[in-house]
């Protein structure tokens, strides 16, 4: 017969494991009370080995039949190992022999949620509600799979009532800032973040999320207060520095932001966005070395980063290396081909270089990409004119028009170009357009065919719009 060995329920976990460990060398079996076991599943699970934690539960099943933790526990390693059929008869077996157990239903509605069977996952939640005693996270659940069915409205709900339950739950704060900003309702969000704070003045969540919010109503000034406020609770709190970073670029103070950003170095290791990121800085400062040497680092921490390979090409063209920017503006579209501000910057670098038709083409790209980008057609077609392509110019101007009717400097441009093509009455009604939209801007005019300061028929179309 064999030897049983019989535990105290006190036993401390290491104790138990090395004794369940020493019986699988004997090949023996010896007997474990229900609170050994639970030591011992837990101790393999926490080690990410769900195969011998299932082993374990099924030893434990065969000493303890009517343990219904042990079925439950079997359930969760199933889903763990993606078996959901067994896991849904370990959950009926649980069930018969304890039909309020919570977990039974929240493991329950877990398979659901995750095959998108999202009304029986809520149906499940629902009836863990009714019988757990800590309920904040069955309802942040319940938030998720409201997510997922595209109800945010619902989502916030829910992830508001397990606020309610437990305040300390960030996942529950992050999550109601991602579903505010689906629903682009930043206001309220700072409502709730206000209040949140009030009740919880150090929830360094909290600020975190308030200043984000802040942040995407282009509210600088208060963000980075938020953001003060999120680290002097959490000094190393790397993601707070980092958005603190961003705002102060929007405000154009890029010493600041460099600091800032170099701050997060201190609590974590450097990473691509934050090289990235100082280096846009550095060019804004016009300290192109250093901005270069940070979009380097960048990219050889990660290759993939268009936006450094880009910054690296700006910093070369800023010093009038044209032919060597392209190079990097070609790897920064290798990564993102439908990036317009790459085009423009390659369409402006292969102009420079006397490349005429590669910078048509290029220009061709932001359009297509970007036909809200002025800037590029007032630039595409000043190439077109330069080239003696009038008539091309204007059909170019004509596109502009259709995509951006609201921008005068478009309708004044085309006045120079049916000017030049003699197309006198077209070109008329054109700058009766434009002195309607934006009187102020007649000078634009001017500036582009200065011969027109003469022209009697223009003066008194413009002296009728400006007093």
């Amino acid at each position: 017969m064999e030897e049983e060995f019989f535990f105290e329920s006190n036993e401390d976990a290491q104790r138990s494991v090395e004794r369940y460990e020493e019986m699988l060398r004997n090949q023996d079996q010896y007997f474990f009370d229900a609170g050994a076991f639970e030591y011992i599943v837990d101790f393999y699970i926490e080690k990410n080995d769900p195969v011998k934690a299932l082993q374990v539960v099924d030893f434990a099943i065969s000493q303890h039949p009517y343990a219904t933790v042990f079925l439950i526990k079997q359930a969760h390693l199933y889903i763990l190992t993606n078996n959901n059929e067994k896991a849904f008869i370990a959950l009926q077996k649980a069930e018969l022999l304890e039909s309020s157990e919570p977990d039974i239903y929240l493991l329950r509605g877990n398979i659901f949620q995750n095959t998108e069977r999202f009304d029986e996952a809520l149906q499940n939640y629902e009836k863990a509600l009714g019988l757990a005693e800590s309920t904040d996270e069955i309802l942040l659940q319940m938030a998720y799979v409201y997510q997922s069915m595209g109800d945010y409205e619902s989502a916030i709900t829910y992830i508001k009532l397990s606020l309610e339950q437990n305040m300390e739950n960030q996942d529950g704060l992050y999550e109601l800032a991602f579903c505010y900003d689906v629903l682009d309702k930043q206001e309220e969000s700072i409502k709730f973040y206000q209040q949140y704070i009030d009740t919880d003045p150090y929830s360094y969540a909290a600020w975190y999320n308030l200043g984000n919010s802040f942040h995407k109503l282009n509210l600088f000034e208060k963000a980075i207060d938020a953001y003060d406020y999120a680290i002097l609770i959490k000094e190393d709190f790397s993601s707070a520095y980092f958005n603190k970073g961003n705002a102060l670029v929007q405000l154009d103070k890029y010493d600041e932001a460099i600091a800032v950003y170099k701050q997060t170095f201190e609590y974590e290791p450097p990473n691509a966005d934050t090289y990235c990121a100082i280096g846009e800085c550095y060019e804004k400062l016009e300290k192109m070395d250093e901005a270069r040497s940070y979009y380097k680092k960048s990219v050889k921490m990660d290759p993939k980063m268009a936006d450094a390979w880009f910054g690296i090409g700006v910093t070369l063209n800023f010093e009038e290396r044209y032919f060597e920017s392209l190079h990097f503006y070609k790897k920064a579209i290798d990564l993102e081909a439908e990036n317009a501000d790459f085009w423009f910057a390659m369409a402006d670098a292969y102009y420079k270089l006397g490349q005429i038709d590669e910078s048509i083409e290029a220009y061709e790209k932001v359009l297509e990409y970007n036909p809200l980008d002025i800037e590029a057609w007032l630039d595409f077609s000043t190439v077109l004119y330069e080239q003696g392509k009038l008539l091309e110019a204007a059909e170019t101007m004509a596109e502009a028009i259709k995509n951006n009717p609201e921008a005068a400097e478009l309708y004044y441009r085309m006045v120079a170009y049916l000017f030049a093509l003699g197309n006198y009455g077209d070109a008329l009604g054109y700058l009766e357009t434009a002195l309607t939209t934006d009187p102020d801007k007649h000078y634009i005019l001017f500036e582009y065919l200065p011969q027109l300061q003469d022209n009697s028929a223009i003066l008194n179309v413009i002296n009728r719009y400006i007093r």
